[in-house]
């Protein structure tokens, strides 16, 4: 939490809080299940339709990865410390190239620092509202895969010159190789079900393209045109998200980020609970609240 403010009762809190293994196993075996399930459609109905439905979902299911990954590394996603690192790391880190450990600590810097001076995330916000012909150009350069070129360049050169692009450092590594064990293991799944190409068109081309443009959107619709202040209302942002919104944008609850930034070691499966509660706490009024991720785009082309 970013100061001592309650906004629900105390008891409240406590049940929030509580840690679930049953839900942890469920959401990692689900989104896992959602990427085997998008692959078989394509193998069994392979038309144009198909591969572009399997593309999205696989591409926001990567997203949702990183959503997972985002609980184990505040520690609250299993029980175990063991588990949230290892599950975290390697089983849904690794293999969209994500590194909890070095994540970890860029990310509660920006819990720290939350829309001030000193937040890695701020360059990233900061760049909105903006005009309706630039917010075009940044989702076609994500859709595109230059933004994922820009990270992996930007990478290169802070390993190299030791120098710190702002925005590139959530994509830090600690180590590359559990990604290169990680895909190395889903090519090898892609070889044995006998098509070795799809993990180029329903793996990696995704992974470079559509889960680019998704992170710019949750991050514009999270701290985009927010408060520069150590208010959790007002400084994050909370969306409503319909049944596509959620496949697409929104997986595991993530758009309650107002809720997850007043307390953050609530677990994602109980961020919509925390919301209700913090409504029924007559908070409100008080919250940025925007009904769907339309209003959030007309908001940052404004």
């Amino acid at each position: 939490m970013s100061h001592s403010i309650q906004y629900i009762p105390k008891s409240d809190v406590r049940r929030l809080a509580k840690r679930s293994d049953l839900w942890a196993i469920w959401l990692s075996f689900h989104v896992w299940a959602v990427i085997a399930l998008a692959v078989a459609a394509y193998i069994i109905f392979p038309n144009p339709w198909v591969f572009a439905a399997s593309f999205l979902i696989i591409g926001s299911r990567q997203h949702a990865m990183s959503v997972l990954v985002h609980d184990c590394a505040h520690g609250v996603f299993f029980k175990s410390k063991a588990l949230n690192e290892f599950v975290g790391q390697h089983l849904l880190g690794a293999p969209y190239g994500g590194d909890m450990v070095s994540y970890r600590h860029y990310h509660l810097k920006h819990h720290r620092y939350a829309q001030r001076e000193n937040d890695p995330d701020l360059s990233l916000s900061a760049k909105f509202p903006t005009t309706k012909a630039s917010l075009k150009r940044k989702f076609l350069r994500d859709i595109a895969g230059l933004t994922f070129l820009r990270i992996r360049i930007a990478a290169w050169k802070m390993r190299k010159q030791d120098a710190v692009l702002p925005g590139a450092e959530a994509f830090q590594k600690t180590s590359s190789i559990p990604y290169y064990v990680a895909n190395i293991f889903l090519f090898g799944i892609f070889v044995l079900i006998g098509h070795p190409w799809l993990y180029l068109t329903l793996w990696l081309l995704p992974l470079w393209t559509w889960f680019f443009a998704v992170i710019r959107l949750r991050n514009i619709a999270e701290h985009g045109m927010t408060t520069n202040d150590d208010n959790p209302l007002t400084h994050a942002r909370t969306t409503h998200a319909n049944v596509i919104e959620r496949i697409l944008f929104a997986p595991y609850w993530v758009n309650y980020h107002i809720e997850h930034h007043a307390y953050m070691f609530v677990p994602c499966y109980r961020l919509k609970a925390l919301h209700k509660a913090m409504m029924d706490a007559g908070h409100a009024p008080e919250m940025d609240i925007k009904n769907d991720y339309g209003a959030v785009l007309k908001l940052a082309s404004a």
